[in-house]
């Protein structure tokens, strides 16, 4: 018998004891596995206050939820999370299309459109924003843009405090703050 003989002959036998053991009734399973990207929770309409030792700090705040028991996450859509301090006054409010929340560490990836504004005037711009709970540090490795009334810079990414007073920006591309006076400059 030549193989190629061979090879037709065992194709026909694996079809016949394949064909074979579609009569039987053997076990069937009773459980389904459950898909890895399939969320376990799915919540509409989502307001959820996060605290601190029974202070809040923030109140999050989304379109859609979808909730991760095995990473721990929640991926959040149309996200609005509006920040305070310790007595509670409001210090600043995140949008963004896209969220990403890891509440075994409390922090959080925000994605699309993400635009910060404070009360006071500041507002950050930028398609990417992380907040690391651990270290309290937001950063960016995407273009940005920081307004204040008296200050503006931009870059291609920056890690900060969440107050932002101490920046480390990636290639700063512009920026002014405030006004500098050298000596013998008079005013106008």
């Amino acid at each position: 018998m030549t193989s190629r003989m061979a090879l037709v002959v065992m194709v026909l036998a694996g079809v016949a004891v394949g064909a074979a053991a579609c009569g039987e009734t053997g076990v069937r399973p009773t459980a389904t596995v459950q898909a890895a990207d399939t969320a376990d929770q799915v919540l509409y309409g989502v307001s959820h206050y996060i605290t601190d030792d029974g202070v809040r700090r923030s109140l999050v705040k989304a379109d859609t939820a979808y909730f991760y028991d095995a990473t721990q996450t929640a991926e959040l859509l149309n996200i609005t999370v509006v920040f305070y301090d310790d007595n509670g006054n409001e210090t600043s409010t995140l949008t963004a299309e896209h969220g990403t929340y890891r509440w075994q560490t409390g922090s959080m990836e925000a994605r699309g459109n993400v635009v910060v504004v404070s009360p006071d005037g500041e507002r950050l711009e930028t398609s990417v924003l992380r907040y690391d709970e651990p270290t309290e540090t937001i950063s960016t490795d995407r273009n940005f843009t920081y307004t204040t009334p008296e200050e503006y810079l931009e870059g291609n990414g920056f890690t900060s405090d969440p107050d932002f007073q101490n920046v480390v920006t990636d290639q700063p591309r512009g920026g002014e703050r405030g006004v500098i006076d050298l000596p013998g400059q008079e005013e106008p």
